[in-house]
């Protein structure tokens, strides 16, 4: 079993950046290909990017390429997300997600965080 911790949420002006952290317990971390998804009030929950088990091979929500970076430390059992160059359009919660699969829908995550809030002002 894996439990999942995101923190680093909160308020920032367009054009800003935040880094979020998604801390693991639990011995099956490495094993996981770690993912971030977000949900905006009234949306759907978004896949919005993925890290291989050895930190090797990201992929991104095309939404965010070029501005957001995922990557995990296996020793600390935790996960990043650097976002940068914030828009008011990723105001939403984020979520770490892991599975052991590459499948990016949400049906395919075997654990999930509880969230982490990010607002971008305008």
């Amino acid at each position: 079993q894996v439990q999942l911790v995101e923190s680093g949420g909160g308020l920032v002006q367009a054009g800003g950046s935040l880094r979020l952290s998604c801390a693991a317990s639990g011995r099956a971390f490495s094993n996981l290909r770690m993912n971030w998804f977000r949900q905006a009030p009234g949306k759907d929950r978004e896949f919005v990017a993925a890290v291989s088990w050895s930190d090797v091979t990201t992929i991104y929500a095309d939404s965010v390429k070029g501005r957001f970076t995922i990557t995990r430390d296996n020793a600390k059992n935790t996960v990043y997300l650097q976002m940068n160059s914030l828009k008011s359009e990723d105001t939403a919660v984020y979520y770490c997600a892991g599975t052991g699969t590459w499948s990016r829908g949400v049906q395919a995550m075997d654990y999930w965080g509880k969230g982490t809030l990010v607002i971008v002002s305008p």
